[in-house]
């Protein structure tokens, strides 16, 4: 089979990896931000090159997840602890009520583009929270508990949800088009 094209489900993805690699070497803030950064670049990635009706594709049944679902999810999660938990911001809900709490995942009637700006002014948005902490050590306010939370734990939890759902994003990805990456 010499010159025949590699199978579809081998295909990279990783073509155009604008990613930056984060410090081997740094200061605490620096290399978490970094992360985060990655792991933020890294679900775009998962995501490039689709139509709206590809990211709203339910391609593992019977999960509902969708690429699509899931940046409106990470939009919702960005907004909660960066400016809501964390900055205290009387800011509303994204995708969520207590009345229809999976709405992220379950309500796609609009284009997915939108939920790619929400989610974009999100992480600014976060970024600039986190740029204007003079420490780490700053706490904010969980709202479930009254608990403080300090804004070193808010990032490692946010660079676990990022890991948990660019997984979520590499099986989803790979059943729509076969496209993989690392």
């Amino acid at each position: 089979m010499t010159g025949s094209p590699a199978p579809q489900h081998y295909a990279p993805i990783w073509s155009a990896d604008t990613r930056r690699t984060p410090p081997a070497v740094g200061g605490e803030r620096e290399t978490l931000d970094a992360v985060l950064d990655w792991y933020r670049a890294t679900f775009e990635l998962k995501c490039a090159g689709l139509s709206s009706e590809q990211l709203s594709e339910h391609a593992v049944p019977p999960s509902t997840l969708s690429l699509h679902g899931l940046v409106r999810h990470l939009a919702g999660v960005e907004r909660w602890w960066f400016r809501i938990q964390f900055a205290g911001e009387d800011v509303p809900l994204l995708y969520y009520s207590d009345d229809d709490p999976d709405q992220d995942f379950d309500d796609l009637a609009r284009d997915a583009a939108e939920a790619f700006a929400v989610w974009h002014a999100e992480c600014e948005r976060s970024r600039q929270i986190t740029a204007a902490a003079a420490s780490l050590d700053e706490t904010g306010i969980r709202k479930s508990s009254g608990e403080p939370i300090s804004l070193r734990r808010i990032i490692v939890d946010m660079i676990a949800e990022y890991a948990r759902h660019n997984g979520h994003a590499d099986l989803l990805r790979e059943r729509i088009d076969g496209a993989t990456g690392r």
